[in-house]
């Protein structure tokens, strides 16, 4: 049986369902176990645990922008087989999302209030530079990654020792982060423009800032 093919109205609703998936509904049960699920959980102090949360939260806001990215780019894909990667790569993504939250459950905390303004920002900017053409669309992606990847590897650094839990999940999401980006590269993805990759970065930093607290 032939595969329908889906309409600009089909991609819209479906980014419509993934946007309430994403930020109105628990992340629920992930795909995949989680990777901290066999880890024996260590009694955090309070300023551990707090600075942990404040990690995770960051981490949890990045998968809701990481989410919206990759559909934006998919609602405008000229390239099937580029839509089904971008839809891949969403659905490793919101295991990612899952495995935030149940950390943050744990550590007694909560993901960002800002996730809505997250994930319409990053939503627009995969639309839009998906308009300009898929390679664009997969250099956005391949640079995006490539900061996660040093975003994530900080990450692993300033968590606590003793949290091995928090370890376990960074380290994974940072292994699959890597995987995306490369994959991006492998499809045809352009390179950005310095001052492109700077603003990204500095949208970035004003991001995890501000999730860290709120």
């Amino acid at each position: 049986m032939q595969k329908r093919q889906l309409t600009p109205l089909d991609r819209l609703l479906a980014g419509a369902n993934n946007a309430l998936r994403t930020i109105a509904a628990p992340a629920g049960r992930p795909a995949r176990k989680n990777p901290a699920a066999d880890i024996t959980e260590t009694d955090l102090s309070d300023k551990q645990k707090t600075h942990s949360a404040g990690l995770m939260r960051v981490n949890h806001a990045g998968e809701i922008a990481a989410q919206a990215l990759y559909q934006g780019h998919a609602i405008v894909a000229r390239d099937p087989n580029i839509e089904q990667q971008m839809q891949r790569a969403a659905n490793e993504e919101f295991d990612h999302l899952a495995w935030c939250e149940q950390r943050l459950t744990e550590l007694n905390s909560k993901p960002s209030v800002l996730s809505p303004i997250w994930y319409s920002g990053a939503f627009a900017i995969g639309a839009a530079s998906g308009i300009l053409g898929d390679k664009w669309s997969l250099g956005f992606i391949a640079e995006t990654e490539k900061q996660v990847c040093a975003h994530l590897d900080s990450h692993l650094e300033r968590l606590p020792d003793d949290d091995g839990k928090s370890r376990a999940i960074v380290k994974k999401m940072r292994d699959e982060e890597e995987e995306h980006g490369e994959n991006a590269i492998q499809a045809g993805a352009a390179e950005l423009p310095a001052p492109l990759q700077r603003l990204m970065r500095l949208t970035a930093k004003v991001m995890t800032n501000t999730a860290y607290r709120v």
